[in-house]
């Protein structure tokens, strides 16, 4: 059964009565096809009306919607021969950390992501998509295999943060998400990071560094979620929707920005109704930029990964 947030009750409403409909039998009083059709395209109106006037606190939720898919929902649509690899070679293997070897059209890639879940008992295996240490070490060793052997790295966000528990500290969680940071500014292969639902605060940055960044379009980036700034500033969570407008996360304000190189564009009903349609949009943006970075020279590649990075933000002084 699919989920529908508070603000897409009258999709759901609308989508039913449309399967009402369609499991009518043909009446000599009513064309049961046209009254589909019609309704059909009344829906297609509300939904675009939704999502695209939906407010920054309304796309914070769509980005963690329970239906929206997760890298494992992409990789059999996007990747071929997708093999696993598993541990850090430290401490543990992480679930909340995805990565493996993959063929990317004729490509041989690396591609590493976040995974929360989605049945309760996955959530909990996958620790809800946040990672600890041995999850970012994992991402590390697998990053630097991925330079040995000449294979483009593919990065894929979906955390809502990396772990702040007292085992994640005691094990260097900072330490292992900084690493990362110095480690992917100066890796002598591309890098394409994609924002596919949630991406928060320094658990997303730790694989998101490299030469591209870009967000599908009902995605979100920021320092914290919308509830729990409210809760800090505000001590009082129902204040979500003010933090999200000061927070600007969504995919067209970090473009206006400019610190995300693209939006990925979703299909009409989102990328939680139409994973496949969805995979394809996602899948040809990567391939046009993986193309495109290939063509670059190494060092040239280096020099305009540090140019984009130390170009990102502003300041002023008086």
């Amino acid at each position: 059964m699919a989920t529908y947030l508070e603000f897409e009750r009258p999709i759901a409403e609308m989508t039913s009565k449309i399967e009402e409909l369609s499991l009518m039998g043909d009446d000599a009083d009513i064309n049961i096809a046209e009254e589909v059709e019609r309704l059909n395209k009344k829906k297609d109106e509300l939904v675009h009306r939704i999502y695209n006037n939906a407010t920054r606190s309304e796309v914070a939720q769509l980005s963690r919607h329970p239906d929206r898919p997760n890298l494992l929902d992409y990789v059999p649509l996007i990747f071929d021969d997708f093999q696993e690899l598993h541990g850090d070679r430290a401490f543990a293997d992480d679930a909340a950390i995805v990565g493996g070897i993959a063929r990317f059209r004729e490509h041989s890639v690396m591609v590493v992501g976040h995974q929360k879940g989605k049945t309760t008992k996955e959530k909990i295996h996958r620790n809800f998509g946040m990672a600890k240490p041995e999850g970012y070490r994992k991402a590390l060793r697998l990053f630097r295999l991925a330079e040995r052997f000449d294979m483009p790295v593919l990065t894929f966000i979906d955390t809502s943060g990396a772990w702040p528990g007292i085992d994640a500290e005691e094990r260097g969680q900072s330490e292992a998400i900084a690493r990362n940071l110095m480690d992917l500014a100066v890796l002598k292969v591309p890098v394409i990071s994609t924002v596919i639902g949630e991406g928060g605060s320094g658990g997303a940055l730790a694989i998101g560094v490299g030469d591209r960044l870009f967000m599908q379009k009902l995605s979100t980036y920021a320092v914290i979620s919308p509830e729990g700034c409210a809760a800090i500033l505000w001590r009082d969570r129902k204040y979500a929707p003010q933090a999200a407008e000061a927070l600007k996360p969504t995919a067209v304000d970090m473009q206006e920005l400019g610190l995300i190189d693209g939006i990925i564009d979703e299909p009409k009903d989102g990328a939680h109704r139409d994973l496949e349609g969805a995979a394809n949009f996602l899948a040809e943006v990567l391939y046009n930029s993986l193309t495109e970075l290939l063509q670059i020279p190494v060092a040239t590649l280096l020099k305009e990964r540090e140019n984009r990075l130390r170009n990102l933000g502003e300041f002023t002084r008086k």
